[in-house]
């Protein structure tokens, strides 16, 4: 059942930083314009000119130097069309955004807080947390989660489709959990015992928007 799931997915309870933390916020540049052959002296260039000579400027742009040490080779290619596409992207600092953001959406999820998990992830994500959270308060459970230490935080996957980019981020950690009823006593699970979690978390983000947001757009077993 997705209570069950999202109970083993389920590991932090660090509130520090925002999704939007992932990245920053963006930096905003204006190019200067370069009048094209057709345009007269000292004329600003027309529209397709200026199409013309930005997307020249695409296609001739250098490629990216990105530092990816500890990215396996399968993803690497994910990863550099992402920094191209995006020239404010850093991947040292999308990590710790994840690492913080994985530790934020569980503690939201565990106190039942809606609004957070509203603002960090997308709606199908939301919804499958929203029902959960709705079925756990229906039954008069409380979840009582403590993550004892986070092992392992690396990218699982990267692509980018068209302008969407996605990367998946493996994060092995440490939980107790523990689960109890409307009358405090304990149903489900110990805060003696850390079992260790595996979970992919994907994010999602439109590197054309003007939103530098990373929302949450998919969970998964590791």
């Amino acid at each position: 059942m997705i209570l069950e799931i999202v109970i083993l997915a389920a590991v932090a309870a660090f509130l520090g930083l925002r999704l939007y933390s992932v990245l920053g916020r963006r930096a905003e540049h204006e190019e200067e314009s370069v009048p094209q052959r057709f345009d007269a002296p000292g004329a600003a260039p027309s529209q397709a000119g200026q199409a013309q000579q930005n997307a020249q400027a695409t296609q001739n742009a250098p490629t990216r130097a990105v530092e990816l040490e500890g990215v396996m080779p399968a993803v690497e290619r994910g990863v550099r069309d992402i920094a191209q596409a995006d020239r404010n992207f850093d991947l040292s600092q999308f990590m710790e955004g994840a690492k913080g953001a994985y530790e934020m959406i569980l503690e939201a999820f565990w106190k039942g807080d809606r609004e957070t998990l509203r603002e960090l992830c997308d709606d199908d994500v939301y919804e499958g947390f929203a029902s959960a959270i709705d079925a756990r308060e229906d039954a008069g459970h409380v979840l009582e989660n403590k993550l004892i230490r986070i092992e392992e935080t690396r990218i699982h996957s990267a692509s980018l489709d068209k302008r969407i980019a996605r990367i998946s981020v493996l994060f092995v950690a440490d939980i107790a959990a523990i689960t109890r009823d409307a009358e405090g006593t304990v149903v489900a699970g110990s805060l003696d015992d850390a079992v260790e979690s595996r979970d992919v978390w994907t994010f999602a983000r439109n590197v054309g928007a003007r939103d530098p947001n990373w929302v949450l757009d998919e969970t998964d077993e590791g």
